[in-house]
């Protein structure tokens, strides 16, 4: 009976901490400059003029025998030193390209440091001892373990940027730089991250960062490197720290849309009882402004009649005191003014009083009494006429 084979476990794709999947290939990491190959074309030279003149020199001497060897020895010797020459100085001509600089040794010692341009070497005694690449370099490292202060284990990608400033040092500082970088940041970052929590490693990249990059510049001064920049690429926690902090996101955006809902209903509410207000404001300011206007109508028109009444009266006086004057002037005699007041007193006699009060001094005026007892007969004759 044949087993089946059980179908291979899938692994879950490694993440960061921005849930981008990382790649399980090994990184390039930043290398120096490759040697150059040495330059064939002296060499092609050489060999061609030896298999030119040799085999020329010699097809010479068989066709005439009379000429030495010796004779033709010398000039085919010096032709090899002039070519030996040439090769040797066209080899120890070097260009030094732009950000670049090489660094020199005479007889194993340190001479000095080439920048970019032409330069003629001593041949034989001195020597390009190391090419350094003065460009600002990217060295993106492998992801660290590291452990929190709370005991949660998590790898930490770190990149560093830096130049070399000092060739010298850099040649003879260290034997291999980026290794030493490599291995520096890895402790420093264990270090930097063994004093803080999750939390704290996850909201103080800056910070970590900062440190770091001092750290590391003054770690890397006697090498002759500046170190400009170091940056956290990616902070992959475990898979249940994961998994926690997604449930915790959840809960905060829950609890924030209670609180916006809750906000929202309160706002609202405020803002209904707030109209309310402000209507029942304006009513009475409205009512308010009414009634103060309708004062202000009913004391105009007080005022208008009073003033009107004001005006009939002193019109009524002045007439009267028109009149007084007119009979002033027409220079009217004591019969007249007996006559006005029996006027007066048959418009006394018109009205309803049954008590007249006479002035005594019209008993002794007989005219005035028939006058009167006229006025009286003449009152008499309505009233009669009514009691029908």
């Amino acid at each position: 009976m044949v087993t089946p084979t059980p179908p291979p476990k899938r692994v879950a794709p490694v993440t960061d901490d921005h849930g981008q999947p990382v790649s399980p290939y090994p990184r390039r990491r930043g290398t120096p400059p490759q040697r150059r190959a040495p330059n064939p074309l002296p060499w092609l030279i050489f060999a061609a003029l030896v298999l030119v003149v040799l085999p020329s020199a010699l097809f010479s001497a068989g066709s005439n025998s009379e000429v030495r060897w010796e004779a033709l020895l010398m000039p085919f010797l010096i032709v090899c030193v002039l070519i030996v020459l040439l090769v040797v100085l066209f080899t120890n001509i070097r260009v030094v390209p732009q950000a670049n600089a090489y660094v020199i040794e005479r007889l194993g010692k340190f001479k000095g440091v080439w920048a970019a341009g032409l330069h003629i070497k001593i041949p034989f005694i001195d020597r390009i001892a190391n090419k350094v690449l003065l460009k600002e370099q990217v060295l993106d490292f492998e992801p660290q373990s590291v452990i929190t202060k709370d005991n949660v284990s998590m790898k930490i990608d770190t990149v560093v940027y830096l130049y070399v400033v000092n060739p010298e040092l850099y040649t003879y500082g260290v034997s291999n730089p980026l290794a030493a970088i490599e291995n520096l940041t890895a402790t420093t970052l264990r270090n930097m991250i063994g004093e803080l929590t999750l939390d704290d490693t996850l909201t103080s990249r800056d910070t970590v960062n900062g440190q770091m990059q001092v750290t590391l510049d003054v770690a890397t001064d006697p090498w002759g490197i500046k170190v400009t920049r170091v940056e956290l690429k990616n902070i992959i926690p475990p898979r249940d720290i994961q998994e926690a902090m997604e449930k915790q996101m959840r809960a905060e955006r829950e609890k924030r849309e209670a609180i916006l809902r809750a906000e929202g209903t309160k706002e609202a509410r405020i803002l209904e009882a707030a109209g309310v207000k402000e209507a029942v404001i304006l009513e009475a300011e409205a009512a308010k402004q009414k009634m103060i206007l309708e004062a202000e109508a009913e004391k105009a028109a007080a005022i208008a009649r009073a003033e009107g009444h004001a005006k009939a009266i002193r019109e009524v006086k002045a007439a009267e005191a028109d009149g007084i004057a007119l009979v002033r002037e027409a220079g009217a005699d004591d019969a007249v003014v007996r006559l006005k007041s029996l006027d007066a007193l048959q418009e006394m006699a018109k009205g309803r009083a049954t008590t007249i009060v006479v002035p005594s001094d019209i008993a002794g005026l007989a005219g005035t009494l028939t006058a009167l007892k006229g006025t009286l007969e003449a009152q008499g004759k309505p009233q009669e006429e009514k009691g029908k």
